[in-house]
């Protein structure tokens, strides 16, 4: 599988019980899938990012809750179920002087399954070309 490139939508969340249920529940009666999630916390509020199967779709629903959204590209990194495969992708880009601003993902417990990482880099180009070699 190529890596690739996707569409994060970043939503800022009161840090209150509830609200991220909320967000999720208005996501899912607007049949959109989550692909990634990650969320960071602070005192008072939580940033929420969100790769999805319909970010436009996803965006217009989010908007419509009254939520702050902001949208980054980030890569889509399919990753083999081994160890050391976070390792080699780091690498690669390290080598290339591309920066990993952030990253998250799923991991799989299958044998052959891949896992999915989404990496926010310095240099979305130059990545997808080093990664996709």
């Amino acid at each position: 599988m190529a890596v690739k490139r996707a569409q994060q939508l970043s939503v800022f969340l009161e840090n209150q019980p509830g609200v991220l249920a909320k967000l999720a529940q208005a996501l899912a009666g607007g049949k959109v899938n989550l692909l990634g999630m990650s969320v960071s916390d602070t005192v008072d509020h939580a940033v929420v990012r969100l790769v999805v199967d319909n970010p436009p779709r996803a965006r217009r629903i989010l908007e419509e809750a009254n939520l702050l959204v902001v949208e980054n590209d980030v890569l889509a990194v399919p990753l083999a179920n081994r160890p050391g495969a976070l390792s080699d992708t780091a690498q690669r880009l390290a080598r290339a002087h591309v920066n990993i601003e952030y990253a998250y993902g799923s991991g799989v417990a299958k044998k052959g399954a891949r896992a999915l990482l989404f990496l926010r880099v310095s240099d979305t180009k130059k990545a997808l070309r080093v990664l996709n070699r």
